[in-house]
């Protein structure tokens, strides 16, 4: 199907939406602070500095001169040496496949091929302490952007990627990215990058590499390879901390990164943007020059297209399926939950039917939703109980299916006893709730607030303790106005008989500006 490209520019913000038949397949978005400079965007090159390591952690803290410290685990902090790399290359070719039974069905992303080949790397006898020490200045690249509270995450495994190819000067390895699936032309690709490729160095073919010539690959990798040299260049004259290579800028990484050759137009309504996308097209992408387009309409790019109304329900905790089903989706900082529910669909035949039909219904828009929303780390989907096996099959297949469309790499478990998927997916930026909200400060972020009735009775008890204490013939009480609404009618049969049973005239005072949980009790003292 035909893709289109929507870049939408609103003073401090950009955002970019690759769309295929009105649906969402990757919404990416800077403002404010993440178009600043000094901002630590996945992909840059900085000289840290040190500042503790901890070995219970077997991880270090690094300044790369941003406002929280930068994050370096062990295995990312560790350069193997080049028969290291060999020797670990043969055991990860025998230990692979075992590996992926236990971790159930993986979908790649572009760097699956290296993340199988680096993650075997981690020797148990090498302590971080023992290569690592507080003060030392090295080279660190972001891999994860500040997320929440947590700080951005290093990793001194530099990686640099240009349209065709990755490179990377510190791990050796010739790699295809996973998604291209013609073994034919895998070969092909694997040739060519080990004619280009010097020992010792890395290189891996994206995605978009299939059908390209050995002259477009090496041009790639000579560009890169300049870009090395001048990160190098730049790490041995300046001081910690301090940035060595910034990577692209947000319509450039837009681009490279998620626009394929299959795109039919690409719509801009800024022409400052429009500018640099043909000009970035000029260089890098020929074949579709001439599809990059100025929108100039007086409705906004995103609101005529609908997407502004996909990004709303990306927000919303509850997405309704065409049928009348739903899912309920609740993020949190340890995990994702997605619960299945038929909702108002009762199907025409059977219950299994109707189970089946919102499950397979439900597959697509989950798998829709993570993509909109950016869901990372543990995910848990819970559907509907089905209790023939085929059913549970057909489902868990419909969802390996839909995640193949994900850019990100997922792991995903078989359907439990439970009716539940366990999963994984990768993430390496902040997710679309954490990008466009804040916690609420009325609940602050636990999304209920005590009832009225509880606020009552917990003000009754205070009141209780007051009164005991007080010598004067009066105590006023100040509450919300739902709470002395309460009071004052279906409890105030309550507060008479505490006026009666201790001889007190209770005064009762709505206070508007207060949080229905707030309230405040004075005696009088005299």
């Amino acid at each position: 199907m035909a893709k289109q490209l929507f870049i939408n520019q609103t003073l401090g913000e950009c955002r970019a939406a690759l769309v295929e038949s009105g649906e969402i397949l990757d919404f990416l978005m800077v403002r404010g602070e993440q178009i600043r400079d000094d901002h630590p965007s996945v992909g840059n090159i900085y000289k840290g500095k040190v500042l503790r390591v901890l070995p219970g952690m077997q991880s270090a803290f690094v300044d790369i001169g941003y406002e929280k410290a930068a994050f370096l685990y062990v295995d990312d902090a560790y350069i193997p040496t080049l028969e290291e790399q060999r020797e670990i290359a043969e055991r990860t070719k025998k230990e692979l496949a075992s590996r992926r039974e236990k971790m159930g069905e993986v979908i790649p992303d572009e760097l699956s091929t290296l993340s199988d080949h680096v993650n075997m790397r981690y020797r148990p006898d090498v302590s971080i302490e023992s290569f690592l020490k507080e003060g030392d200045e090295i080279l660190v690249q972001v891999a994860k952007e500040p997320i929440s509270t947590k700080g951005p995450r290093v990793t001194r495994h530099v990686t640099l990627a240009g349209r065709h190819v990755v490179f990377m000067p510190f791990i050796e390895h010739t790699g295809v990215s996973r998604r291209i699936e013609n073994d034919t032309e895998r070969d092909r690709l694997r040739e060519i990058l080990d004619t280009i490729r010097p020992e010792g160095k890395g290189i891996i073919a994206r995605t978009v590499a299939e059908g390209q010539s050995y002259k477009t690959l090496k041009a790639d990798y000579n560009m890169l390879n300049r870009i090395w040299k001048d990160v190098m260049k730049s790490a041995d004259t300046i001081k910690a901390p301090s940035l060595c290579y910034k990577d692209l800028h947000f319509v450039q990484k837009v681009l490279r990164d998620i626009t394929d050759e299959d795109v039919e137009e690409i719509i801009v309504d800024s022409k400052e943007n429009l500018k640099e996308v043909e000009k970035f097209i000029q260089k890098f992408l020929p074949n579709i020059k001439g599809k990059a387009k100025l929108y100039n309409e007086d409705i906004p790019l995103f609101e005529k297209h609908g997407l502004d109304m996909e990004i709303e329900r990306g927000l919303s905790n509850k997405v309704f399926l065409r049928s009348g089903g739903s899912l309920n989706v609740d993020q949190t900082e340890a995990l994702v939950s997605i619960d299945v529910n038929t909702g108002k669909f009762v199907g025409r035949k059977t219950l299994e039917e109707t189970i089946l039909r919102t499950n397979l219904e439900a597959v697509k828009e989950i798998a829709y939703q993570m993509r909109l929303r950016n869901c990372g780390g543990i995910i848990i989907i819970d559907f509907i109980d089905m209790e023939k096996e085929d059913h549970r099959e057909q489902v868990y297949n419909s969802l390996l299916e839909a995640l193949k469309k994900d850019r990100s790499k997922t792991n995903v478990l078989p359907i439990s006893g439970l009716g539940l998927v366990e999963m994984t997916r990768k993430r390496t930026r902040d997710t679309l709730t954490r990008l466009m909200c804040t916690g609420c400060p009325y609940c602050e972020g636990t999304g209920v607030v005590k009832s009225t009735v509880t606020v009552c009775y917990e003000l009754v008890r205070e009141l209780m303790k007051v009164i005991k204490k007080s010598e004067g013939n009066k105590v006023f009480i100040y509450a919300h106005p739902e709470v002395t609404a309460r009071l004052c009618s279906e409890d105030a049969e309550m507060v008479e008989t505490l006026e009666e049973t201790f001889g007190k005239q209770l005064v009762i005072r709505s206070e508007n500006n207060y949080h229905i949980e707030q309230y405040e009790i004075f005696a009088q003292e005299f």
